[in-house]
């Protein structure tokens, strides 16, 4: 499961970049998005994009589509459409395992956003699984409260959380982005997985697959050391 601790802070691309490493470390990989909101019928949505920067090797799903960029059960509601169920994405993603060796699973927004209207969120979804959350942080001012109190929130849940990876990295970090580096492994207790590169998701798709192992820790299969970030970028 991949989950930000907000919304627009780099989870799709982060997710690309984790089936990029993954298929060049010879895995097969799928990603399941439960629901795409703020898009229309005919426009790309998160997994269109996970495919163009990973490559056509990536098997892609979504579920369901809510034309307004809202939650995922309000959009539902206002558009009179049906919800989709923490069972419904957790078989899903069952039947995606059986073919590949890894399944990534893009959440909404943050790991508490409403998919349906009994409340279910993709928490839910990964007790059913019994799956590790990956949690994507943005990297300055105010991160440490949000990334800490998605931690606690999987931990309240009994859930696996993987770590941190931050989603979208800046060319000139302030310092505050600097000190989180140190941080936000202190306030969460999760590792520092990897830093994505602002902007990386505008790079040709080409020169995003042979880079992203390069930003992502071992774990998710990269080469990616936070020592060596912390000492290069030192508070």
């Amino acid at each position: 499961m991949i989950s930000g601790t907000g919304t627009e802070i780099g989870k799709t691309v982060v997710t690309s970049a984790v089936a990029a490493a993954a298929l060049a470390a010879g895995l097969s990989v799928a990603v399941l998005k439960p629901a795409q909101t703020g898009v229309g019928p005919d426009e790309p949505g998160d997994v269109a994009v996970a495919a163009r920067l990973a490559g056509s090797a990536v098997t892609t799903l979504e579920l369901a589509r809510y034309p307004e960029p809202l939650a995922p059960d309000t959009a539902a509601r206002r558009a009179s459409l049906p919800t989709v169920s923490p069972a419904e994405i957790a078989e899903a993603a069952r039947r995606l395992s059986l073919s590949h060796d890894l399944v990534l699973v893009e959440g909404a927004g943050g790991l508490l956003v409403r998919f349906d209207e009994a409340g279910h969120t993709l928490a839910d979804a990964a007790r059913l699984l019994g799956a590790p959350t990956l949690v994507v942080a943005p990297a300055g001012l105010g991160t440490l409260n949000s990334t800490a109190l998605t931690a606690e929130a999987l931990r309240t849940r009994g859930l696996v959380a993987l770590g941190v990876v931050i989603g979208s990295w800046p060319a000139d970090p302030g310092l505050a982005a600097r000190c989180n580096l140190a941080d936000l492994p202190a306030v969460s207790a999760l590792p520092l997985l990897g830093a994505i590169p602002e902007r990386s998701g505008a790079l040709a798709p080409a020169a995003f697959r042979t880079a992203a192992p390069g930003w992502l820790a071992r774990p998710l299969h990269g080469t990616w050391s936070d020592h060596s970030f912390l000492k290069a970028w030192p508070a």
